[in-house]
């Protein structure tokens, strides 16, 4: 079974339907997830795991690609995000995606080396849904991200 793309959307946009019948059919679509992560190590192994899950990974490595895919690319099901990125930071990348109308559901985890408290509350009061400190269990990692999938 092909997924059909919705009208006048781009790349990554599934139409509903074709969830509910894949769904059916016990073929899970590959929902795309938008990785935002400079380290090089980091970003292998998320994108290995998250293939590994069925995922459709996107990567950029910096703030300035990762602002540049927003701009043009259809929301994805889920964005990671670090905080410390080169051009631009995870903040302002997350304050970016819920000034887009299209991307304000989105869910947002922030997966971070900074523990400190006052950078967990900047970035939930700015839209974050979710905050994962480095370094991180993968198992929890795809258990939190699947939370904000169903």
């Amino acid at each position: 079974m092909r997924l059909q793309r919705c009208p006048g959307q781009g790349h990554g946009a599934i139409n509903r339907n074709n969830r509910n019948i894949m769904a059916a059919s016990g073929t899970t679509p590959r929902l795309p997830i938008l990785i935002i992560e400079d380290d090089d190590e980091i970003a292998f192994v998320l994108k290995f795991l998250l293939k590994r899950e069925g995922f459709d990974v996107h990567h950029a490595s910096d703030g300035r690609k990762a602002a540049e895919m927003i701009e043009r690319m259809s929301p994805p099901s889920l964005v990671l995000c670090d905080i410390k990125l080169p051009f631009m930071d995870g903040f302002q990348l997350v304050a970016l995606m819920r000034g887009k109308v299209a991307w304000k559901d989105t869910p947002i985890i922030m997966l971070t080396a900074k523990t400190m408290e006052g950078d967990i509350v900047r970035a939930l009061n700015i839209g974050a849904n979710d905050y994962i400190p480095k370094p991180f269990s993968p198992k929890e990692l795809v258990a939190r991200l699947r939370r904000f999938l169903k």
